[in-house]
C-alpha cells in the first residue's frame, strides 16, 4: 500500500443517490474549512453523465477523484478515475454502500471523509463485464430482478431487499446457461449466475466468501436453486451454504450464454436483460483508498 497524495480532490456527488438526506457538500465543507488541501466539488446530472466529469478531471487536474454515493456512482467515478490512473475514493451515501462497507469504509459522513487524509492506497482488480466496468458484483437471473423489484420499492436496506427476494422468489425461472472457464464448458440450470469481484451485496447479503479484491482472481457463483432457507444464510447468518444449491468457481475469464435473455446487472445498476455474457480479469486496474 502507498500513501495518498491528496493535496487536489475533486469530489463527484450524486444528490439523488440514498435516502439518508445528507448534505454532503455542507459535509466536505466542514471537514475542509481549515485543512489546506485544494477542492472542487461537481455535483452530477439527473442523467449521470460522464461527459462533465471527463472534463472536469481535464480542467481540474486532481490527485484524488472521490465518489459520493451509491455503488453505481461508485462505478461511474471508477471508470473515469482508472482511464486516468487517478486514485479513487468513496464517501458511502448510496441505499446500500456494498463496496464501502467491504472496504471498511465508516457510513458516518465525517469519519469516512477522515480517511480520505488518513488512509493508504490500495491496488485493487476490476473486472470488464461485456462493455461495463464492474468493481464490486454483478449478476444475471434471480438478483439482478430483485434490483429492478428493489429500485420501484419504498423500502430500503437488508430488510428491503429480502421484501423484494420473495417478491421475485415466486415469480422467477430458472435458466438454462453454458459457461466456459478456463477452456472448460459446463451447462448449469440455474436461478442466477453471479460474476463477482466482492464478497457481499450493499444488502448484507454474503454471496461470495472467498472472494478478494486483490488476488488476480474473480468468482462464477452459480445459485442453482433459491430458496428462502438460503436466502436467510445470506442476508442474516452467513452460515455455509448448501453445495447442491450453489456453486463457486474461479478463474480470470468467463463467457456465458444462457438460452434465453435474463435480468443483468452491473454494481447494482439494472441494465436490462441479456443472454451473452463475456467478463476478463483486469488485474490492479484501480487504486482505492482504504482505512489503516
Amino acid at each position: 500500500m502507498d500513501s495518498i497524495d491528496n493535496t487536489k480532490i475533486l469530489f463527484i456527488l450524486n444528490a439523488g443517490a440514498g435516502s439518508k438526506g445528507t448534505d454532503w457538500q455542507a459535509e466536505i465543507e466542514k471537514y475542509f474549512a481549515e485543512l489546506s488541501h485544494t477542492i472542487e466539488v461537481l455535483t452530477l446530472d439527473d442523467n449521470c453523465s460522464m461527459e462533465p466529469v471527463h472534463e472536469k478531471i481535464a480542467s481540474f487536474l486532481p490527485t484524488l477523484v472521490v465518489a459520493a454515493g451509491g455503488d453505481g456512482t461508485v462505478k461511474l467515478v471508477a471508470e473515469c478515475a482508472s482511464e486516468k490512473d487517478i486514485p479513487l475514493g468513496i464517501l458511502p451515501g448510496g441505499s446500500a454502500n456494498g463496496l464501502a462497507k467491504e472496504l471498511g469504509i465508516p457510513l458516518e459522513p465525517q469519519e469516512a471523509l477522515h480517511i480520505l487524509t488518513t488512509g493508504k492506497i490500495k491496488k485493487i482488480h476490476l473486472i470488464k463485464v461485456n462493455e461495463h466496468l464492474c468493481i464490486h458484483l454483478s449478476d444475471i437471473g434471480f438478483n439482478a430482478y430483485v434490483i429492478k423489484k428493489f429500485d420501484a420499492q419504498a423500502g430500503r436496506g437488508m430488510w428491503g431487499y429480502l421484501k423484494a427476494s420473495v417478491k421475485v422468489l415466486f415469480q422467477h425461472a430458472k435458466m438454462e446457461v453454458d459457461i466456459q472457464i478456463d477452456g472448460q464448458n459446463k451447462t448449469v440450470n440455474a436461478a442466477m449466475i453471479v460474476i463477482a469481484n466482492g464478497n457481499s451485496y450493499g444488502s448484507g447479503a454474503l454471496i461470495n466468501p472467498i472472494g478478494k479484491l486483490d488476488d488476480n482472481l474473480f468468482e462464477v457463483v452459480a445459485v442453482k436453486k433459491v430458496s428462502l432457507r438460503e436466502l436467510f444464510k445470506m442476508v442474516v447468518t452467513h452460515k455455509p451454504y448448501d453445495p447442491k444449491k450453489i456453486a463457486i468457481y474461479q478463474t480470470d475469464n468467463l463467457k456465458m450464454k444462457s438460452a434465453k435473455k435474463a435480468h443483468f446487472q452491473v454494481d447494482g445498476e439494472y441494465l436490462g436483460k441479456t443472454n451473452n455474457i463475456k467478463a476478463v480479469l483486469l488485474p490492479g486496474a484501480l487504486e482505492i483508498v482504504v482505512p489503516h
